[in-house]
């Protein structure tokens, strides 16, 4: 018989040619285990391969019925190996990367495997793994919750995620194991992983999940500049002191009652304040924030880009940053038009709803704006009407009064309409209304 570890370095040395990773797994303990002459020779092995690429290159490949963890055995010249997923976890411990140790491997050491091996045990992917049953009502990491992250620090983020979506609460031991390892989840995690798992918070509960960053303070790390927006306070509709940060969350939850499932517009409304951090100035008791949107879409591009979003994503975000408050002024038809003209002004209009809700603002402004809206698609020469007020007073024989300003309003009203489409057709509108009101009592 081949000695079997050279076999194996064999094995791993075709996988690495294919552009694939393998290395023995605990090499020491199998090699007691093989000196000692009791059962079948057996190696195990660790790669990142999956079964059909692992068939692919070792055809005489099969399944492992024996240990359901295995990728597959390949049984050559009387050795049997047995392949085991490699650690595909990005955010684990650099410690327990390494496989240490199998099933079969425990089995066979009995009482020598405490010293000889590591608890970790190579196993297929599973999002759920790490968790206890979610049946339980509670988001609860397994075992000893240091331990188990760290394994895979992502848990911590994938905890938050889980309470969020699923409006659960995080175990108490699993939470303070959060905060605990809350520098090491930043550390040992990808921020692409980390993305990832935000990617997948529903834009309706954004808002908790952002919360339970800030409560862990992993979003003092992560994005301080929507953390510190808990550090300028603003007074609110009651008289009272209301920080940005709640107002910027509140926000969050209200922007998806009208734009439900938009994950973007969602994430827009949690940068649309950072720069009034950077804008803020007092005068005369009153907060002042001069160009904030323009400064905010500048913060929050550079965020965005620390945070690896796509360019595109970060694009349409910091655009909504950007132009957010334009619908909370009382805009004119120019101003109106100017508006539709904006990419994605949909999205804009409800950020403007969201902020006024959350802040229990008025809705003066907004609701002229919402009824200006329906009158942008009139052509804009039809906005002014054919006869200004001093030609209005001359053909209707008017002195300055109400009056005119109802005939300029009333002639308007009839071009838009399409009654009215020359002079010669106002000047005889304008005549005719003013004996209509006249006859109604209303000459003043």
């Amino acid at each position: 018989m081949p000695d079997p570890f050279k076999s194996a370095m064999g094995l791993c040395n075709t996988i690495a040619r294919n552009g694939y990773e393998a290395y023995i797994i605990n090499a020491r303990m199998q090699q007691r285990h093989i000196e000692s002459g009791s059962g079948d020779v057996e190696i195990a092995l660790a790669s990142d391969m999956t079964f059909e690429e692992l068939a692919k290159v070792f055809p005489q490949t099969l399944p492992s019925k024996e240990d359901d963890h295995a990728v597959g055995v390949v049984d050559q010249e009387g050795i049997r190996f047995r392949f085991y997923p490699a650690d595909f976890v990005e955010g684990s411990h650099p410690e327990i990367t390494v496989a240490r140790v199998t099933r079969g491997m425990l089995e066979r050491a009995g009482e020598d495997a405490v010293s000889l091996a590591c608890p970790y045990l190579p196993r297929a992917a599973d999002k759920y793994e790490g968790f206890e049953d979610l049946q339980s009502g509670e988001i609860s990491i397994k075992g000893i919750p240091d331990e188990t992250l760290r394994r895979n620090y992502l848990l911590g983020i994938r905890a938050m995620r889980f309470a969020a979506n699923y409006q659960l609460r995080i175990d108490a031991n699993s939470w303070i194991s959060i905060i605990r390892n809350r520098r090491r989840i930043l550390d040992y995690t990808p921020i692409h992983e980390i993305m990832d798992e935000w990617r997948q918070v529903e834009a309706e509960n954004l808002h908790q999940f952002v919360q339970l960053l800030d409560a862990s303070m992993i979003l003092h790390s992560l994005v301080p500049e929507v953390a510190a927006l808990k550090k300028l306070a603003l007074n609110d509709t009651d008289g009272g002191l209301r920080n940005v940060f709640e107002l910027t969350l509140e926000t969050m939850r209200r922007y998806p009652e009208e734009l439900p499932y938009d994950w973007y517009g969602t994430m827009a409304c949690m940068f649309h304040a950072v720069g009034k951090l950077y804008t803020a100035e007092l005068f005369e008791g009153e907060w002042m924030f001069h160009q904030y949107p323009r400064v905010g879409s500048k913060i929050t591009r550079k965020i965005l880009r620390r945070l690896g979003l796509d360019p595109q994503d970060t694009d349409l975000i910091c655009h909504l940053v950007r132009y957010h408050d334009r619908f909370t002024y009382m805009l004119n038809d120019k101003g109106i038009r100017r508006f539709r003209a904006l990419d994605e002004y949909p999205r804009l209009i409800e950020i403007a709803r969201a902020i006024i809700k959350a802040s229990g603002g008025n809705y003066a402004a907004f609701n002229h704006n919402m009824k200006l809206l329906d009158r942008a698609d009139i052509p804009e020469e039809m906005l002014e009407p054919l006869l200004n007020g001093n030609e209005i007073m001359e053909f209707a024989e008017l002195r300055p009064g109400p009056m005119v300003g109802r005939l300029r309003e009333a002639l308007l009203q009839a071009q838009i309409a399409g009654d009215v489409t020359s002079v010669p057709e106002a000047v005889e509108f304008v005549r005719t209304h003013k004996l209509r009101e006249q006859r109604s009592g209303g000459l003043e």
